[in-house]
This record gives structure tokens, C-alpha cells and sequence, in this order.
């Protein structure tokens, strides 16, 4: 997959997933995001099987590494960042 297709998988996914994945590359459980965003944790499964779909994912590890490879993605780690 091309850095493009990446980022346009990206653009799918709605504000709200994009939230729930920023915090997943942090490492937050699903009970945890429920809490930082004020939903229940059914609804972090649910916006967590939405992102998995729409990116053709397997897991949420899978997402985290997409979201912090994805060139065009706001979660994205380059270079510069790194060896700060």
C-alpha cells in the first residue's frame, strides 16, 4: 500500500474514530478511552471495529502502527520527531 492509499484510508474514518485512535497509540485501553471521551466502552468496540474495517486491519496494534506510519496522518512520527 502507497503512503496515498494510506492517508486516504485515513480520511475515511470519522472524528470520533480518529479520536479513539490517537489514544489507542497511546496505549489506552478500551475502558480508558471510554472514560477520556465520555462514551461507554461498547462504543469504543464499536468505533474500534469501524477503524479496523475501514483501514483493512486486523488488531489494534495493527492500527496503532498504521496511524504512526501513515505520512499524512495528524498521529504520525516523523524523522525530526524521533530524535527529539
Amino acid at each position: 500500500m502507497s503512503a496515498n492509499e494510506k492517508g486516504a484510508g485515513m480520511s475515511q474514518l470519522t472524528k470520533q474514530e480518529n479520536k479513539v485512535l490517537e489514544l489507542v497509540v497511546k496505549a489506552k485501553s478500551n475502558k480508558e478511552i471510554a472514560r477520556d471521551l465520555g462514551i461507554s466502552p461498547s462504543t469504543v468496540k464499536r468505533h474500534m471495529e469501524n477503524i479496523l474495517g475501514k483501514l483493512h486491519l486486523k488488531n489494534r496494534i495493527a492500527a496503532a502502527v498504521y496511524a504512526i506510519t501513515t505520512e499524512n496522518c495528524p498521529l504520525h512520527i516523523s524523522e525530526t520527531k524521533k530524535a527529539a
